[in-house]
């Protein structure tokens, strides 16, 4: 059995214009695999083929051309088999108003097939918070209550696959902090999770490994800790105990005063050291009350890669 529950190869999705239109290319030779048991993050700006590629996998767009497996089911050869591994909650609030939250979950689970003996509908009630509101209609549960119900259904038929299609997109601190505690509870128990989001402080905060798609095509996958490496921008924000009269200054030394006194110092650590940044500091005669160092973030790592794409 392989190591990985998603394997994409050479992945080709291409739209037909209408008349007179160009044809949309929206993934260009896509290599993705994502480990067994990891949280997956895959980020890019909007348009750039992530809800593709997850429509792709979910089975609900035909690829172009290309190979997808996942949880080891190639999708050409064991359609069924490599459907019933994966669940996804969509980005959309695609819910019948007249089911109630159980009913919902039921007839998800009878869909997939799975026996009624061993359908689990009120333990997953109870874990998304919805264990009240089992028999309410779905019409009168609140925008966030119907996000939970979204991922009660993708869980019905034990996939071992989760999808989360931008999942805390518009909800409030409460309910984010609960879907963030899901994921936890789901991935600690051997589900492997991948995530969509725009908030990369969610992805920093919980992912292990990334992949950046932009423009149709992966620009990056590795840990989170190594595509952090990639970018040496530092920046080093000087507390002087005195108003400056001027800013440093200094080959590779970038210098701005920000509206609360402090000087920020820009540079790259492979090419300045954050000792010539001090001597440029002592040269401009700032005397320091107070000194830190800031290192990039995941924000400045997408930035960079899409820029650049």
């Amino acid at each position: 059995m392989t190591s990985d529950a998603i394997r994409i190869e050479a992945l080709r999705k291409i739209y037909k214009g209408r008349k007179g239109q160009p044809e949309k290319h929206a993934l260009n030779d896509v290599d993705l695999t994502v480990p067994r048991g990891s949280v997956f993050g895959l980020l890019g700006p909007n348009g750039a083929g992530k809800s593709t590629l997850i429509n792709i996998l979910a089975g609900l767009v035909r690829k172009t051309s290309g190979k997808v497996s996942i949880w080891g089911f190639d999708q050409d050869a064991n359609p069924r088999q490599s459907r019933a591994a994966i669940g996804v909650m969509p980005q959309e609030l695609n819910l019948d108003p007249f089911f109630t939250p159980r009913g919902a979950l039921e007839v998800q689970a009878g869909l997939y097939g799975v026996p009624k003996s061993e359908r689990h509908s009120d333990e997953i009630l109870r874990m998304i918070g919805l264990e009240d509101k089992a028999e309410a209609y779905a019409r009168t549960l609140s925008g966030g209550m119907r996000r939970r119900l979204l991922l009660g259904k993708a869980l019905v038929h034990h996939p071992s696959v989760l999808v989360l299609d931008e999942p805390t997109a518009g909800v409030d601190i409460e309910l984010r902090q609960m879907l963030w505690e899901n994921i936890r509870k789901l991935n600690a128990q051997g589900m492997t999770i991948i995530l969509t989001t725009h908030y990369l402080e969610e992805a920093e905060e919980m992912c292990d490994e990334i992949a950046i798609i932009s423009q149709g095509a992966v620009v990056a996958r590795d840990s989170k800790a190594s595509l952090l490496g990639r970018l040496d921008a530092k920046a080093m924000v000087v507390h002087p105990a005195a108003p400056v009269a001027g800013l440093p200054q200094g080959a590779g030394i970038e210098a701005e005063l920000r509206e609360d006194g402090a000087v920020v110092l820009r540079y790259r650590s492979r090419s300045t050291s954050a000792e010539e940044v001090l001597a440029a500091v002592h040269a401009a005669g700032i005397s320091i009350r107070d000194v830190k160092t800031e290192e990039a973030d995941l924000e400045d790592v997408f930035l960079s890669l899409t820029k650049s794409a």
